[in-house]
């Protein structure tokens, strides 16, 4: 079962697409912070991220820069869901490192379309 980590602070929004993967067939862990992140995918070492950009304590620029340049994170795929949708904010995420960038509001079936271009290969 591929195991996905979603981190995110919003607990409504986690418990939707938790439910949702879950339902999907995938295995998921939560982190509510960007350090919290970072200490699940070391312990959990996940198949998929799907990372917040506005986050406490560090925010997912930061994560997944910090995922992105060490070699045993790099290839981990990230997904940036985020209310973030500025042209800018698109090109930060891509040069930090993140696979796709999605914005909220968004459709539960694109984000799984998204996630099994990933994990189903």
């Amino acid at each position: 079962m591929k195991k996905i980590l979603i981190v995110e602070d919003e607990a409504d929004i986690v418990e939707t697409i938790k439910f949702s993967l879950e339902a999907s067939g995938y295995n998921c862990s939560v982190a509510f912070d960007g350090m919290e992140a970072i200490q699940k995918v070391k312990q959990d070492s996940p198949d998929l991220i799907i990372l917040d950009i506005m986050l406490p304590k560090m925010h997912g620029y930061k994560v997944c820069r910090l995922l992105k340049f060490d070699s045993r994170y790099k290839n981990i795929p990230i997904v940036m869901l985020t209310a973030r949708a500025q042209k800018e904010d698109v090109n930060t995420g891509k040069e930090t490192g993140a696979d796709e960038y999605m914005t909220k509001p968004f459709e539960m079936e694109d984000l799984i379309k998204l996630i099994e271009k990933y994990l189903e290969r």
